[in-house]
């Protein structure tokens, strides 16, 4: 994808992966748009990087990702690329007793919330030059993290309706990318200064280096062993990651 000059939208644009992308395409010349529920928040993020703008929006909630659209496509018309972005990862037990509130908020936020906003933004985005979806998914798209069970199985919905909609969209001018983030040192959990995790200004690096080529999936390097490993055998790696995690903790603040 061209990296300037374009119109961009992001969900979950105030921390984390998020804010680290629209400050980055705001430095490179692109009129940045982001999104969260907190408007203080997003207040703060844009007089940090003059020009850009935000608008409210809970991902959860259908009624306010439509109006959150209608507003934005309102005032910037020329509006060619949607990133999906927001996410949340809290702990789960699969094993057990499930928390009913937060599995209905995790779909909701990890998955609902990008299929929506997709269905919100597409039929502009058909009409505009260089449009571009992005879809943030995860390594756990691949590799799924057994204490966050749940979490890790909407990453593979998103990888999974992410090629759906590549498809489907073949004909059209708009280009789907997947990126799907290793663990990486934000605060989606805590920013823990593990030295299992990558740090974010590495992974926006690399993120963007592989952006700016033809790519549909700008997955930096360290995922790509995860990327090859769904297959017949699968539960192999998926245990010994697993295991490591339990010899390993990781730590909770």
């Amino acid at each position: 994808m061209k990296l300037t000059n374009n119109t961009i939208f992001i969900t979950g644009g105030t921390s984390g992966i998020g804010r680290a992308m629209a400050e980055k395409f705001h430095q490179l010349g692109n009129q940045v748009i982001i999104s969260g529920r907190r408007k203080a928040l997003l207040d703060s993020v844009t007089a940090a990087n003059p020009g850009m703008d935000s608008v409210v929006l809970d991902v959860t909630d259908a009624a306010s990702i439509t109006a959150a659209a209608q507003s934005v496509l309102a005032r910037y018309p020329a509006l060619n690329v949607v990133i999906n972005n927001a996410g949340i990862m809290p702990f789960d037990n699969a094993g057990g007793v499930q928390d009913d509130e937060m599995a209905v908020t995790l779909l909701n936020t990890n998955l609902l919330g990008p299929v929506r906003i997709s269905s919100d933004f597409l039929e502009h985005l058909k009409t505009q030059p260089d449009a571009v979806l992005i879809n943030n998914s995860s390594i756990l798209a691949y590799i799924p993290l057994a204490t966050n069970a749940l979490y890790s199985a909407t990453k593979a919905a998103i990888h999974s309706y992410t090629l759906s909609q590549r498809f489907l969209l073949r004909d059209t001018g708009v280009k789907v990318i997947e990126i799907s983030p290793p663990w990486v040192d934000t605060d989606l959990i805590y920013k823990s200064g593990d030295d299992r995790a990558m740090p974010l200004d590495d992974f926006i690096r690399e993120t963007f280096d592989k952006l700016a080529t033809d790519t549909i999936e700008a997955i930096v390097d360290r995922v790509l062993p995860a990327r090859d490993n769904p297959g017949a055998n699968e539960h192999t790696v998926v245990n010994a990651f697993n295991q490591s995690v339990v010899d390993n903790p990781i730590p909770v603040a």
